[in-house]
């Protein structure tokens, strides 16, 4: 009579619906919380966000004070993203900013790469026919932003004409 007890509770706890609420349980306590830790990363912005952002704001009110009327900021499409598109002058201006709080990797505007400067051109062209901007100009800028800790004030040095669109397409021989 014991033995058919003990048999009967082992073959309840190896049922198909015992394994389906542990499996329930398990969902619910483990798989919701490495979610919240997703959802934790995702609105935490990162180190080089902050980072980037601030010398956005900071290139965006030194643009302005230069006579520069801003258009959009942080333009985005399937091909990437361009930080600040602005008009000077008659110009369609595409900036890229490049913000370091250290020199130790060199000055910003160092770390524009061919490979970002062919990508900043097809956002361009993407964005000029998007808005279906004709008969304009249009020019590449780099902002580069220098602010060590030690200075109270950052150094912004915009450079104009940084690259042009057929510097930035490689030639084939």
């Amino acid at each position: 009579m014991r033995l058919r007890i003990i048999a009967q509770r082992v073959a309840t706890k190896l049922s198909p619906s015992f394994w389906i609420r542990n499996l329930q349980l398990f969902c619910v306590k483990y798989v919701t919380s490495i979610l919240d830790l997703f959802k934790r990363k995702i609105k935490e912005p990162s180190y080089k966000r902050d980072v980037g952002t601030r010398g956005e704001q900071l290139a965006v009110k030194f643009l302005k004070k230069s006579g520069y009327k801003i258009l959009q900021r942080n333009y985005r499409c399937k091909l990437g993203e361009i930080d600040i598109v602005c008009y000077d002058h008659g110009t369609i201006t595409f900036v890229e900013v490049k913000t370091r709080y250290s020199d130790t990797y060199g000055p910003p505007e160092l770390s524009v790469t061919e490979a970002k400067k062919r990508q900043i051109v097809k956002v361009a062209l993407h964005y000029v026919a998007e808005k279906r901007i004709e008969d304009m100009d249009f020019r590449f800028d780099v902002a580069s932003v220098f602010h060590t800790p030690m200075k109270k004030y950052p150094v912004i040095t915009l450079f104009k004409n940084a690259f042009t669109k057929n510097d930035s397409i490689p030639s084939r021989i």
